[in-house]
């Protein structure tokens, strides 16, 4: 089936050339705009708050190391109770410990949330040209470093989809599957729509794993999307002229580049911005979207929502397609589960579910999660950061992130769930919306 279909596409990928490029000089020109400067740097200001700092003092084996070096590990915590009233609508008390917008760190795989809940706000936004989540979808190139992507072999037809690509994020954290859903948004509607959903001061601003010019990735690719044997939509090629607002982000003492070690301060200010209070606040606008204010929502539907939470909560050991149960040595239940879990390769106890999304790069582990225990109806918000780079030198894959950085999430995560199973809760919640069918069975143990 793939291969009669990989033929196919190849005859609808010459058309869609053909159109694409023509769309794509119309496209350039559209944007040929006054340039405008966006977002705001953000304040420095601190936020900690005694209830965090006093728990982390009561597990000094954990976490003294953690408190003396809070500043120069750039720790950050945001732990947020829930608790429901006799009506079951839920309550926030939200705990801090160091968190600081201005106190810039790398934020790697975690922007793939809110690009996911993009690329499902902007399919709803495309839902009068028939384009769905399983529409076929085809990328090309217009523009130097850009790749074109025909088929996807980890689908049951072969075809590749935001649907696919959504999922392959959301399980394994894929940085090619974050990269296709880029190009679809451009990056011009990605910083316009978080800046509009009060997230000022954020900066997307480039694709992950593969190194392009600053121009290179204000240029996005050409899509276009297929039903059957007919184009239904036609996006051309886009380049966002938008000028964002200046930064002076740098870290470390020195760094790798070209396989040479240069002195000083890397600089980090064209990379990808996002604070720690945005993401868990974003992660909060899916879990309970009636509790944030209606300009943050992601314009999604019920069934998308829950088509997240689904996949944010799927183990890879659970996933058919893409086939991950093939490849254990890879993938394992508890696989991108920082909190609670940290590098545990085991099974996962059948009462929680996370609800997460984890980034780790040049030194930086982040973890933004939603943790439920179903037996004992426990429901929590946790969201972490640690920059584990002991040497300062950037670029040497030299992290400690199996030494601090992982040992740091799993413990935070147990001390924060044990102190929600002894924590009283007036109402329990029912858990039963957050209650999924996965794909295949859990695996016996």
């Amino acid at each position: 089936m793939i291969c009669r279909y990989n033929v196919f596409l190849n005859f609808v990928a010459a058309l869609a050339i053909f159109i694409s490029c023509s769309s794509a000089k119309q496209g350039r020109s559209m944007n040929n705009k006054n340039f405008t400067v966006t977002a705001a740097v953000p304040a420095d200001t601190t936020k900690t708050g005694e209830f965090l700092q006093a728990l982390l003092k009561q597990y000094p084996l954990y976490f003294d190391s953690i408190l003396t070096h809070k500043n120069d590990w750039n720790i950050q915590i945001i732990y947020t109770q829930v608790d429901r009233g006799r009506n079951g609508v839920p309550a926030f008390q939200h705990h801090y410990f160091n968190v600081n917008p201005a106190r810039y760190f790398y934020p790697a795989s975690t922007v793939k949330l809110p690009i996911v809940l993009l690329a499902l706000q902007k399919l709803n936004e495309l839902k009068n040209k028939g384009i769905t989540r399983n529409t076929t979808m085809i990328t090309e190139t217009a523009f130097s470093g850009q790749t074109a992507v025909y088929n996807d072999p980890t689908t049951a037809t072969g075809k590749p989809t935001i649907e696919q690509y959504i999922k392959k994020i959301l399980m394994v954290s894929d940085n090619d599957a974050f990269n296709r859903l880029y190009e679809f948004l451009g990056q011009e509607y990605i910083n316009t729509e978080l800046h509009r959903k009060g997230y000022g001061d954020v900066q997307i601003l480039h694709r992950l794993d593969i190194f392009l010019a600053q121009e290179e990735n204000r240029q996005t690719n050409p899509v276009t999307f297929l039903d059957s044997n007919n184009i239904v939509y036609s996006q051309p090629a886009q380049r966002n002229a938008e000028v964002y607002a200046q930064r002076t982000d740098s870290m470390g003492n020195g760094f790798y580049r070209g396989g040479k070690l240069v002195s000083g301060a890397m600089d980090f200010s064209k990379k990808n911005r996002i604070s720690l209070e945005d993401l868990h606040q974003i992660l909060i606008s899916l879990v309970f979207p009636d509790k944030v204010k209606p300009g943050q929502h992601f314009n999604i539907t019920e069934e998308d929502r829950l088509f997240v939470l689904k996949y944010m909560s799927q183990y890879p050991t659970e996933s058919v397609y893409p086939p991950y149960t093939a490849d254990t040595a890879n993938y394992w239940q508890a696989y991108c589960k920082f909190l609670l879990f940290g590098a545990e390769k085991g099974s996962m106890p059948e009462n929680i579910r996370i609800f997460n999304k984890v980034g780790d790069a040049y030194g930086h582990m982040i973890d933004v999660a939603y943790i439920v225990d179903y037996k004992n109806k426990i429901e929590f918000f946790l969201s972490a950061l640690i920059y584990c780079n002991s040497d300062g030198i950037l670029n040497d894959d030299k992290y400690d992130y199996k030494t601090i950085g992982l040992p740091f999430m799993k413990n935070l995560g147990k001390v924060i769930y044990d102190y929600e199973l002894k924590r009283e809760y007036k109402f329990k919640p029912d858990l039963s919306p957050f209650t999924f069918s996965y794909d295949t069975p859990l695996l016996k143990r």
